[in-house]
């Protein structure tokens, strides 16, 4: 269910959204950020609502007993009803938390630790080889308490292969943990057709959705989700604030991680940080109000990249290329280093890999388990595209390429 909300909060004067024009006649503003995946800026607006929760009402907000407390609790509720809305799921459903990364193992461990067979550790998850090491690092954690834990191989296109997904499913299976869009190639799994699997069978699914919230539309029951991850600055909120959803009816028990003062219902202590909870839940409003005008604006510049890139030697593109996000491309440059390629692109922000790999000299384990070789892996540059690109934008990094290709 959703529940109802008043209009956006954006405060009267607010400045406008962070965007430039699309006109492309007009000269790109360098540097161009084109590496949304790894963070987005913080949409102004955002910026102009989190302002007062950290000058004037800073109040704690479980200090219920004073003015400033309850201006904070009624903030951090508030937008609880935002975020929620985004998703399809009750505000009562969203804990806190300080990000996917924390999201993601809180749902794992908390899920498995929740139910251990025969009154001991043990049991069994599923998960994808190409999962963030946020899911793929946990899950190896959990394997070192005993559980035993089924790492699926992607079909080339990067897609979970269903009937592969439904013979992994065993009587003893706790969770499977699968993410709507990838983060290196921005494909988007087939997670409705998950949920049915996983209920079916009395399994719970987790979905790590911090590449999909703001990008696609979700619905949590529709779904049948059990458990999803969220992180406000890949839709252009704060660091340090994400949201973990978690069923409610029927409840899906979970083990806290962190003890301390029982805040969020007992999963979550700690003191809630008012004034990112509110860019979070302004972020997560402002994307669902203009999702759908902003996705169809991105995916036209989507496709010009595309049929630009297209036209340059070498190219291969990684990923299905329908069932994705607009707002991803994986390319590889056949014979060139995509560092080597990125360090001749002036002026230009893109990535040669995704921002949770990138002290890591190996090649993208995403792309290797794709079936790439190495050295197509070591070439892989990943574009992504945001709120801040304009059709200038594209325009120039196609022209950089063409003249570090030749």
């Amino acid at each position: 269910m959703t529940d109802a909300l008043t209009p956006s909060l954006t405060p009267p004067g607010a400045a406008a959204p962070c965007r430039r024009p699309a006109d492309p006649s007009s000269p790109p503003a360098l540097p161009v950020y084109l590496d949304h995946a790894a963070t987005t800026p913080v949409d102004p607006r955002v910026a102009q609502a989190m302002l007062v929760y950290m000058t004037e009402k800073f109040g704690n907000p479980a200090s219920t007993s004073h003015a400033f407390g309850l201006d904070g609790a009624f903030a951090v509720e508030r937008a609880r009803k935002q975020v929620a809305a985004l998703i399809g799921a009750a505000a009562s459903d969203i804990v806190w938390t300080s990000g996917a990364t924390e999201s993601n193992n809180l749902a794992l461990k908390g899920a498995a630790h929740a139910h251990w067979t025969n009154g001991g550790r043990g049991g069994h998850l599923v998960t994808v080889a190409t999962e963030h090491k946020a899911v793929l690092d946990t899950m190896r954690r959990l394997e070192g308490e005993g559980y035993d834990v089924t790492y699926l191989q992607p079909r080339p296109d990067g897609l979970v292969d269903l009937t592969a997904f439904e013979a992994a499913l065993r009587p003893d299976t706790i969770l499977a943990s699968v993410m709507m869009v990838n983060n290196e190639i921005g494909v988007i799994q087939p997670i409705a057709a998950l949920g049915r699997l996983c209920r079916a069978r009395g399994v719970l699914l987790h979905v790590d959705a911090a590449q999909a919230a703001g990008k696609l539309p979700i619905d949590v029951d529709r779904l049948q989700v059990d458990l999803l991850s969220l992180s406000a600055h890949k839709l252009y909120g704060p660091k340090g604030i994400g949201a973990l959803y978690v069923r409610g009816a029927p409840a899906v028990r979970l083990e806290a991680q962190m003890d301390g003062g029982g805040h969020e219902k007992g999963l979550r202590s700690g003191t809630l940080p008012s004034h990112q909870i509110v860019g979070m839940g302004e972020a997560c409003e402002l994307a669902r109000l203009e999702m759908a005008g902003e996705s169809a604006r991105i995916a036209a510049l989507r496709d010009r990249l595309r049929d630009g890139l297209a036209a340059l030697p070498g190219v291969r593109f990684n990923g299905d290329l329908q069932q994705r996000i607009p707002h991803n491309l994986n390319v590889s440059f056949t014979g060139v280093g995509a560092e080597s390629l990125a360090d001749r692109l002036p002026g230009i922000a893109v990535s040669a890999g995704s921002a949770c790999n990138a002290a890591s000299a190996a090649p993208s384990y995403v792309l290797r388990a794709l079936g790439l070789s190495d050295a197509h892996a070591r070439s892989a540059m990943r574009i992504s595209l945001g709120r801040t690109t304009s059709a200038a934008d594209i325009d120039y990094l196609l022209l950089q390429l063409r003249l570090a290709l030749h």
